[in-house]
């Protein structure tokens, strides 16, 4: 009895399993063909760039100190030098803070980046929920982050889809998939 039991639990559990219905998704694809996405992408460009050049600015000054202190520091009493060497060390030390506050992981580059991008994800998630729903897959993978999916069959594909979803037409340059 326990034998046949044990036989219907794997044959139900098989049946269940081989039901399911899979998609993969390319989050790169649907974000490449997606404009609001490149126009936040070039914003981050350009703040990035701008920040990088008041960062850069920053350690200039800093070198700058350092190079005349290096040239007058033998005419210097012992008193002016360590003012002089405690004045680049605040100097760097401001440039390497400005850098963290523009770059760091909780930087304002890492605040824009989530205040643009974020609600494109969620619009997209949002879009793969409803297609999910309404063609019954049961998981769909984003083959774009392809850590862990070996083969994707491009029948799988629902990319498309989701870009149709979003009221976007697919781009004629789709790759192979």
């Amino acid at each position: 009895m326990k034998k046949l039991f044990v036989l219907l639990f794997f044959f139900v559990a098989s049946v269940t399993t081989f039901a399911q219905k899979f998609a993969s998704v390319d989050s790169e694809y649907i974000l490449g063909n997606m404009p609001e996405y490149k126009q936040a992408q070039r914003e981050l460009d350009d703040l990035s760039v701008q920040w990088q050049k008041e960062v850069e600015s920053k350690f200039q000054i800093v070198d700058k100190l350092y190079k005349a202190f290096q040239a007058e520091s033998v005419l210097l009493p012992d008193e002016l030098k360590t003012k002089k060497e405690n004045e680049i060390i605040a100097a760097e030390k401001q440039a390497k803070e400005l850098q963290k506050q523009r770059f760091g992981n909780d930087g304002d580059l890492a605040k824009k980046r989530s205040e643009l991008v974020k609600p494109i994800q969620d619009k997209i998630y949002n879009a793969i929920e409803k297609i999910a729903s309404e063609k019954n897959y049961a998981i769909i993978f984003d083959k774009s982050s392809g850590a862990s999916i070996l083969y994707v069959d491009s029948k799988t594909d629902v990319s498309d889809l989701i870009l149709a979803e979003l009221g976007y037409k697919t781009s004629s340059n789709k790759k192979s998939r």
